[in-house]
C-alpha cells in the first residue's frame, strides 16, 4: 500500500560526493513514520546498517562512514535523504532505505509495518 523509491545513485570517483533520496507514497495513506534508516549491501557481504534517523532526531551511524554521511529528513515530504561525501571505493554497494510507518489503506491501519525500498546502486572507482 505504500512504496519507498530511491533515487540518487551512480558512478563517482573517490573523493566525490553523491545524495540519495528516498520518498515514501501511497495509495496508502501514511499516518506516521518510526524511523527512517539507510542500509546497504556490497557483493558477497551481509546488509548492515549505514545510517538512521528515530523520530525524537536520534541519530546513529556506522563507524565506516561517520563524519562522511549525513542523513537527513524531510516530515512534509515523507523523504529521507543520505549525504555521502568523501566516498571511498568501500563504499560501493547496492543502498537501500527501509521506514518503519502505520498507514491505512482502504479504511484499514497497519501500524509499525516495516518497508524497504528496491535499492540504488553506488559505484566509487578509485
Amino acid at each position: 500500500q505504500v512504496q519507498l523509491v530511491e533515487s540518487g545513485g551512480g558512478l563517482v570517483q573517490a573523493g566525490g560526493s553523491l545524495r540519495l533520496s528516498c520518498a515514501a507514497s501511497g495509495p496508502g495513506t501514511i499516518i506516521g513514520i518510526n524511523h527512517m534508516d539507510w542500509y546497504r549491501q556490497a557483493p558477497g557481504m551481509q546488509r548492515e546498517l549505514v545510517a538512521g534517523l528515530n523520530n525524537d532526531g536520534t541519530i546513529k551511524y556506522s563507524d565506516s562512514v561517520k563524519g562522511r554521511f549525513t542523513i537527513s529528513r524531510d516530515n512534509a515530504k515523507n523523504t529521507v535523504y543520505l549525504q555521502m561525501d568523501s566516498l571511498k571505493p568501500d563504499d560501493t554497494a547496492v543502498y537501500y532505505c527501509t521506514a518503519q510507518m502505520t498507514t491505512v489503506y482502504n479504511d484499514v491501519p497497519e501500524r509499525d509495518v516495516d518497508y524497504w525500498g528496491q535499492g540504488t546502486q553506488v559505484t566509487v572507482s578509485s
